[in-house]
């Protein structure tokens, strides 16, 4: 008896993509009875689910932004749960602290579904293991080539030329708080910046869930008031107080933004963003296809980003695509 094929197990449905055979979502995007998440970014975990199946560090993040579920289980990597006849376990995805791929296996057919994922090296998360299966379902946030993400280490270079540069002016970058705001610190240290980092108070819950989990991000000061003593700092804010009043008070701010999104020049000046940064928590391009050649699955199920292009170019490598077209996803600071 043939393996059954993943569409007739694995469903999207209004709440999301559907496990049938073990009822459970993956990611839903509306409360559920049962629910699988991929990591905590708020479009993939959201509140009022019943039993909650994530990795560790994903569940502590999840409690600390007030989305817990009812009841909760843990899973360690490859860590193999029996519901009903369907295997599940989880592996790094490489997008942020605990971000998982959720690899399901029914009668000997599997799929995997990968959330968000990067595959540049990035000390603050497990890096994203390739898993084999028969229909891989992928992001597409930046399935296009245009979309060739440079290293990271250039750009932080890059970013600390500019302080040598510009010592009476402070620097202040707008990342996102969980993933974005963490790598950056870890990027800053690894360059060799010893000196205090100014935080903006709405970031710094997360730092301590990554610091609770063992990744040492250096010394922090709040900024939650900013002022013109910050003169050749380096200042992490979210994306929306790089633009406000909060900004302002800093001396002669160069205004910075992280994100894949920089790649764009026009956004960036839509933004007021004076100095770009392209550093992405999402796959490129480049890793995209590569991924897909690595996990061999015959078939690649796109959802949100991107779809036609990738599904494009794994056809020509005899790849099967297919837009799920999945609403409710959209993580762009996050990008």
């Amino acid at each position: 008896m043939s393996a059954p094929h993943p569409e007739t197990w694995l469903r999207p449905m209004p709440a999301g993509l559907f496990c049938e055979p073990a009822g459970f979502f993956i990611d839903p995007l509306r409360a559920v009875d049962r629910a699988v998440i991929t990591h905590a970014h708020s479009d993939h975990a959201r509140p009022g689910h019943g039993a909650v199946l994530a990795s560790a560090p994903t569940l502590a993040l999840m409690r600390a932004r007030g989305v817990a579920g009812q009841s909760e289980r843990t899973a360690d990597w490859g860590e193999v749960i029996r519901v009903g006849e369907v295997s599940v376990w989880l592996q790094p995805a490489g997008h942020v602290l605990g971000s998982a791929q959720v690899a399901m296996e029914y009668r000997g057919s599997r799929a995997v579904v990968s959330g968000d994922y990067k595959r540049a090296a990035d000390a603050t998360c497990d890096s994203f293991v390739p898993v084999p299966c028969d229909v891989f379902v992928t992001e597409a946030t930046f399935a296009l080539p245009v979309f060739r993400h440079p290293p990271a280490e250039a750009e932080i270079a890059r970013l600390l030329a500019s302080v040598a540069l510009y010592p009476g002016r402070a620097h202040v970058i707008g990342c996102y708080s969980l993933g974005k705001t963490q790598r950056l610190l870890s990027l800053l240290r690894a360059a060799g910046w010893t000196r205090p980092i100014f935080v903006h108070g709405a970031l710094l819950p997360m730092c301590a869930i990554y610091e609770a989990h063992g990744i040492k991000l250096g010394p922090l000061v709040p900024a939650t008031t900013a002022s013109a003593k910050m003169a050749g700092e380096i200042v992490l804010a979210p994306p929306s107080a790089i633009a406000d009043r909060w900004a302002r008070r800093l001396a002669d701010p160069v205004v910075c933004m992280a994100s894949g999104w920089m790649r764009v020049r026009q956004r960036a000046k839509q933004g007021g963003v004076e100095l770009p940064l392209v550093i992405s928590d999402h796959a490129d391009w480049d890793e995209l296809n590569t991924t897909l050649d690595e996990v061999a699955a015959p078939e690649v199920w796109v959802t949100h980003g991107r779809e036609d292009a990738l599904i494009h170019a794994a056809g020509l490598r005899g790849i099967r695509g297919r837009a799920l077209r999945l609403v409710g996803y959209g993580d762009e600071e996050a990008a």
